[in-house]
């Protein structure tokens, strides 16, 4: 399988205002970055800082209040081919873990045949073909979300977009999955933009961590990430990785403190 052609991403002044049944609601304010083909940058920053709310405007699920999002092609239409993962699982329950990971080839017209062996192989490479005909409750958490990463790459996006993808997991679970990520990245290269609320994963994981705080969110800081790929979780011991942490947690310490309504 060939790497698809990733795609170029420019947030351009990017705000979102709505209404709850609390009144208005101000999520965003002028975001602005540029995203290049290929890179995996990550989004963090601390709960209610519109994060989520970002991804879902990059996805097309919702329009900013002003701003646009422009891709490499100079437009946001079908030409682009997103794919969304969530922390939830998202598989259907009455499906088997191969027709779930092969939904999305369906969905592209793939034959039978054709989407169910590369489903199969695919499913191989992550371990998971022994279990192809098992449901989803029959597996664990980190399986299914693994599963879930399958179908969301076997289609081939040009952007990969990730909501906290492993923060229900338990912690030896996540350091699985956050590997199996760094390898499967390293075959497809997508552009991938992975949000998430630990500074750890998010050094370790992207090419640059964008740093969203405020209420509504903007980007207060672009963070190179100085390390060689490829990587592994071994990284989490360089200096690099301890002295970014300790800075980017420095920056968000007082808004996580007062939503927490804590002192010190």
């Amino acid at each position: 399988m060939n790497p698809p052609h990733s795609t170029e991403i420019y947030a351009d002044h990017i705000t979102k205002h709505y209404q709850s049944h609390n009144g208005q609601v101000y999520a965003l304010e002028n975001v602005n970055f540029k995203i290049s083909a290929g890179e995996i940058v990550c989004i963090v920053g601390p709960s209610g800082c519109g994060k989520s709310t970002l991804l879902k405007i990059l996805a097309g699920l919702i329009e900013p209040t002003s701003g646009q999002v422009r891709f490499s092609n100079g437009s946001n239409d079908s030409g682009i081919r997103t794919a969304l993962i969530f922390q939830e699982h998202g598989l259907f329950p009455w499906m088997t873990i191969l027709d779930n990971v092969a939904f999305g080839l369906e969905n592209l017209g793939v034959g039978k045949i054709e989407r169910q062996q590369k489903t199969q192989t695919f499913l191989e490479q992550l371990g998971l073909g022994e279990f192809s005909h098992y449901y989803p409750s029959e597996l664990s958490g980190g399986m299914r979300q693994r599963a879930v990463i399958a179908r969301a790459v076997l289609v081939e996006p040009n952007l990969l977009l990730m909501d906290e993808p492993f923060s229900g997991l338990d912690a030896q679970s996540k350091l699985v999955l956050q590997e199996e990520m760094l390898h499967i990245w390293k075959t497809f290269q997508q552009t991938v933009i992975y949000v998430t609320h630990e500074i750890e994963e998010a050094i370790l994981l992207g090419d640059r961590v964008l740093l969203m705080t405020g209420r509504p969110g903007s980007i207060k800081e672009e963070i190179e990430v100085l390390l060689d790929r490829p990587r592994d979780l071994r990284d989490r011991d360089q200096p690099f990785v301890r002295e970014t942490k300790w800075h980017i947690w420095k920056a968000i310490e007082g808004q996580v403190r007062q939503s927490l309504h804590v002192s010190g």
